[in-house]
């Protein structure tokens, strides 16, 4: 495989993995939120 070839599979290796960790990032943020706001009408 050509170098230039190697360098652009890499790059768009780590732009995948990099937009997975803010998708996740995203959700366990929704997912605390929910549940903090599920924990205050509980305790109302």
């Amino acid at each position: 495989m050509k170098m230039r070839t190697k360098i652009s599979l890499a790059l768009l290796a780590l732009t995948a993995v990099m937009a997975g960790c803010q998708t996740v990032k995203g959700a366990g943020k929704d997912i605390q939120y929910a549940g903090e706001k599920t924990e205050e009408a509980i305790t109302k």
